[in-house]
C-alpha cells in the first residue's frame, strides 16, 4: 500500500496546529500542520493515539506507516527527519512524548 492510501486511513488532524515531541521537558522536535508536514503529523498523531507514546513498538508501526518514503530515507539519512527519528528509536529503544498543540 502507497503513504497516501494509508495516510487517507488515519485519523483526522483538523484540531491540531501542531504537535511536539519531547525527551522530558525537552523539546526535541514539533512538527507543524501546513503542507509538507502536514502527512507526519498524521502519522504521529496516530501513532500517539494507538500508543501514548513513541517508543520503540510504535516507532516501528510508524516506519511501516510511512510506507515507500521509509525506503527512502534508509537510502538518503537526513531527507527525511521524521523517518529518521522512527528509525533510531526503534534501534535505541528508547521513548518520547508527544504533546498535541490545538487548532485555535
Amino acid at each position: 500500500m502507497l503513504f497516501a492510501d494509508i495516510l487517507a486511513s488515519l485519523p483526522a488532524i483538523d484540531h491540531l496546529s501542531a504537535l511536539e515531541l519531547l525527551d522530558g521537558e525537552t523539546i526535541i522536535a514539533r512538527i507543524e500542520n501546513k503542507p509538507g508536514q502536514a502527512g507526519s503529523v498524521r502519522v504521529y498523531h496516530a501513532l500517539y493515539q494507538e500508543f501514548g507514546a513513541i517508543n520503540a513498538v510504535a516507532a516501528a508501526k510508524g516506519i511501516r506507516l510511512y510506507a515507500e518514503h521509509s525506503q527512502d530515507a534508509i537510502a538518503f539519512p537526513g531527507k527525511h527527519p521524521n523517518i529518521d527519528r522512527l528509525l533510531a528509536l526503534a534501534e535505541d529503544k528508547q521513548a518520547i512524548a508527544v504533546k498535541l498543540i490545538a487548532a485555535c
